[in-house]
C-alpha cells in the first residue's frame, strides 16, 4: 500500500491537479452547472405530466403549460450550453464573454443541417438543438471561443474612440473576430456538404457522440467512471468536479432522451443517466459516506474524534455534502479507508443498474438536485417509483454493511496504539 501510495503521489495526483484546472473542462463544467436551472424546470415538468396530470386527469388540460417549459429547456439544451461553456471559456481568458456566447451560438446553427424530412431548406428540428446534439455544441462552442480570444488578443478589431459608451465599443471590437469566426464555420460546412458527408453536425454526432454514448451505457464503464471519481477524491482533489464535464457530456443525454420518450409515452431507452448517480450511488456525497457516517454510530466506542466527525458530518451528509467527512475522518489519503472508499461505488452502480434492466425499478428521467436525501431522489428521479426508492435504501444499507469491517478495524488499531503509548509511559517513569 505504502509502494503504490507513493506512486500514484509521484504520477497520477500532479496529472490529475491539472485536468482539474485545465481551463476548457472547467468551462465546461461550469457551463453545465449555469444551466442547471432550466434542466430543473424542464425536468419537473416532464415530472408533473407523468405523475400529477396521470393520478388527477382533470388537470390534464394543463399539461400544454408543460409542454411549453419543456420546449424552452430540454428542447433547447444544446443551445444553452454552447452559449455558456464559450461565456465562460472567454470569461477564463478575460475577454468580451458576451460576445464570444453570442457568436458560439451563431456558429452552431451554422454547422447545424437546414432541412430535416419533406420540410425543405431553412428549418432547423429540435432534435438537432436538444442534449442530442451536446457534443457537437461543445465542440463548436470551444473552437469559436479560441478563434474568437485569439482575433481579440492579437488585437485584430475595429477600434473606436475613447468618447464612444463603452458597450457600443465592445461590440465593434467583436466584429471581425465574429465574422471570422462564422465565416470559418461557414466555409467548413461548405465543403463538408459538398463532399457529400452531410454536416459537420452529422460528422461529429456519428464518429465521436454515438460511439461514446453506446459505451457509457455499458455497466462496466459506468462503474469505472464512479471509482474513479473517488481515486480522484482519495487524494485530496475534487473527483466530482474534475469528472463533471465527462460525467454531464455522457449522461445528460441519456436522461434527456428518457425525459423525451416518457413525454410521448414510451419506455425509457437508458438505464444510466447522470441522476442515476446521485440516486443510487453517492448517497451522503462521493463513497456514500452518510454509510460511513451510520457504521461510526453502530461499532465506533474508542475513536471519539471519529464520532465526533460524524455528529459533526450528520446534517450536511444528509443532503449530499461531506467534505467535512473527506478531510474531518480524514477519507482523504487515508489507508485504512482506501479500500471501502473505492469498491463502494462500483458495487452500488451494479445493484442499481441490475435493478434497473430487471425491470425491479424505472429509469431515471427527472433531473432532481444533487442535494436531495437518500431515497426521496430515487423516488423522485424516477417519476414516483417507491421502489426506486427501496433500491437506494437498500443501497445505502449495503454501503453500511462494507464500511462496518473498516471502522472496526480501525478501532482495534487505535486501541493498540494506546495501549503501547501507555506501556511506554509506564516504562519511561
Amino acid at each position: 500500500m505504502r509502494r503504490f501510495m507513493e506512486f500514484m503521489e509521484r504520477h497520477f495526483v500532479p496529472i490529475a491537479a491539472r485536468i482539474g484546472g485545465q481551463r476548457h473542462l472547467v468551462a465546461i463544467r461550469d457551463g453545465f452547472v449555469s444551466i442547471m436551472p432550466l434542466i430543473l424546470a424542464g425536468s419537473f415538468a416532464v415530472l408533473l405530466n407523468n405523475t400529477l396530470f396521470v393520478w388527477l386527469p382533470a388537470l390534464n388540460f394543463l399539461s400544454g403549460i408543460n409542454g411549453n417549459v419543456w420546449w424552452g429547456t430540454f428542447a433547447i439544451m444544446t443551445l444553452l450550453v454552447v452559449f455558456s461553456t464559450s461565456y465562460h471559456l472567454a470569461k477564463g481568458y478575460n475577454v468580451d464573454a458576451l460576445a464570444a456566447g453570442l457568436i458560439s451560438v451563431g456558429a452552431f446553427l451554422v454547422v447545424t443541417p437546414q432541412a430535416h424530412g419533406d420540410a425543405g431548406w431553412g428549418y432547423i428540428h429540435w432534435g438537432y438543438l436538444n442534449a442530442t446534439g451536446l457534443f457537437t455544441g461543445i465542440i463548436v462552442a470551444l473552437i469559436a471561443t479560441e478563434i474568437f480570444v485569439k482575433l481579440i488578443k492579437k488585437n485584430i478589431i475595429i477600434k473606436m474612440p475613447d468618447n464612444v459608451p463603452p458597450a457600443v465599443g465592445k461590440a465593434f471590437a467583436a466584429v471581425i473576430p465574429g465574422v471570422v469566426t462564422l465565416f470559418t464555420f461557414g466555409l467548413l460546412t461548405f465543403i463538408i456538404t459538398k463532399l457529400n458527408a452531410n454536416s459537420l453536425y452529422d460528422l461529429i454526432y456519428n464518429a465521436i457522440q454515438k460511439p461514446l454514448q453506446g459505451f457509457s451505457q455499458g455497466v462496466g464503464s459506468a462503474i469505472v467512471l464512479a471509482m474513479l471519481i473517488n481515486l480522484f477524491w482519495f487524494f485530496g482533489l475534487h473527483g466530482a468536479n474534475i469528472m463533471d464535464p465527462i460525467m454531464n457530456s455522457l449522461y445528460l443525454p441519456a436522461l434527456e432522451a428518457n425525459a423525451g420518450a416518457i413525454q410521448q409515452g414510451l419506455q425509457a431507452p437508458n438505464a444510466i443517466t447522470r441522476v442515476f448517480f446521485d440516486t443510487y450511488v453517492h448517497l451522503g456525497g462521493s463513497g456514500a459516506t452518510l454509510a460511513l457516517i451510520l457504521a461510526i454510530y453502530l461499532v465506533s466506542k474508542k475513536r471519539r474524534e471519529y464520532k465526533e466527525v460524524a455528529k459533526l458530518s450528520t446534517p450536511l451528509g444528509l443532503f449530499q455534502i461531506n467534505e467535512s467527512m473527506m478531510f474531518g475522518i480524514p477519507i482523504v489519503l487515508n489507508p485504512l479507508m482506501f479500500i471501502p472508499f473505492i469498491i463502494i461505488p462500483g458495487v452500488l452502480t451494479f445493484t442499481a443498474w441490475l435493478a434497473t434492466v430487471s425491470g425491479l425499478i424505472p429509469p431515471t428521467y427527472v433531473a432532481i438536485p444533487w442535494i436531495t436525501p437518500v431515497g426521496i431522489g430515487a423516488f423522485l428521479a424516477t417519476g414516483g417509483s417507491f421502489m426506486a426508492g427501496l433500491v437506494a435504501l437498500a443501497n445505502f444499507a449495503l454501503a453500511t454493511v462494507i464500511y462496518l469491517p473498516f471502522v472496526m478495524l480501525s478501532e482495534r488499531i487505535s486501541t493498540e496504539k494506546n495501549e503501547e503509548v501507555k506501556s511506554d509511559n509506564k516504562l519511561s517513569a
